[in-house]
């Protein structure tokens, strides 16, 4: 196998060949995983962006900074939770490994309905509005998922199929030290084998949808519209509603893309596909709901007033 290549991820039909990628950093001695790293710099910035937000719209940024601490700590515990139980198989033999996320294992559905639960106790406490904190609190949140997603890049995990060699952004990742050809799912191994005629170790290498870059990517737009729309909204949590409609959507189909999916036991549903799925219909009935119930209170009040 070719050294250089070896240590290579690449996008050859963007013409993209990034060598030597690790998947972490020493420091004194001391080796930093990327992947904590970077979901470390999307909490920090995360912050910044909800705080600018809460000044921007005259509350208290200090209520939001006491708020992300809570939030974070518990959403980090709900995200490996969630992983952990739908990961049961591996970990009830691995136990010694649950309290291991150096190396990946979180789940974001997992952190975001810890992250609600937080905000449903915390908003109580101080007696702030729970919809108008998760409004300003969510552009922190998709920031903080758009680069959260690029650990998975460095960890080589979270990408999808078998990506054909026509796909613009099909990712050929090289085994190496990092990523070893024992760690490659079955399915993939079966379609790299089925589209080469060869076998993987002749391979060298798996060819595979970027969910990580399609994820990371949709969130970008998702951010953008509600960025545009926040001044628009009509009520107080619209915005967090969107959100939940817009993500759930994308990571809806993103999600069948994935050759790493957590399986509902019994089943056999991929369970992100399902929570998604059930977050959309929720966010559109409640969103019907809401512009029903803004136009029956308009109306209302034009009858009163005539």
């Amino acid at each position: 196998m070719n050294s250089i290549l070896a240590t290579s991820i690449e996008f050859a039909n963007l013409g993209i060949k990034l060598n030597n990628v690790g998947k972490s950093i020493s420091i004194f001695g001391v080796d930093i995983a990327y992947y904590g790293m970077i979901i470390a710099t999307g909490m920090i910035l995360g912050i910044i962006v909800t705080c600018a937000e809460a000044k921007r719209t005259g509350q208290d940024p200090n209520d939001y900074i006491d708020f992300a601490i809570y939030a974070i700590i518990f959403s980090v515990i709900g995200a490996r939770l969630y992983y952990v139980i739908f990961s049961w198989d591996y970990y009830k033999k691995n136990p010694g490994q649950i309290l291991n996320i150096r190396g990946g294992g979180l789940a974001i559905y997992g952190g975001i309905i810890a992250a609600i639960i937080t905000c449903f106790v915390y908003t109580r406490i101080k007696k702030m509005s729970m919809p108008r904190v998760m409004d300003t609190a969510v552009l922190g949140l998709i920031l903080g998922q758009i680069l959260g997603r690029w650990g998975n890049f460095f960890n080589r995990e979270a990408f999808g199929g078998v990506a054909s060699g026509k796909n613009p952004f099909a990712m050929k990742i090289y085994f190496d030290s990092h990523y070893s050809i024992t760690q490659v799912p079955d399915s993939v191994r079966e379609g790299m084998e089925k589209m080469f005629g060869k076998t993987l170790e002749q391979i060298g290498y798996i060819q595979v949808h970027p969910t990580f870059l399609y994820e990371s990517c949709w969130n970008l737009v998702l951010l953008i519209i509600l960025l545009i729309f926040r001044d628009k909204k009509k009520y107080n949590g619209e915005v967090f509603l969107w959100y939940i409609i817009g993500y759930g959507t994308g990571r809806f189909f993103i999600e069948g893309l994935r050759s790493d999916q957590l399986i509902m036991p019994v089943t056999g549903w991929p369970v992100s596909q399902v929570l998604s799925l059930i977050l959309v219909i929720v966010g559109i009935a409640f969103a019907i709901y809401m512009r029903n119930k803004l136009k029956k209170d308009v109306d209302d009040t034009s009858e009163i007033e005539i």
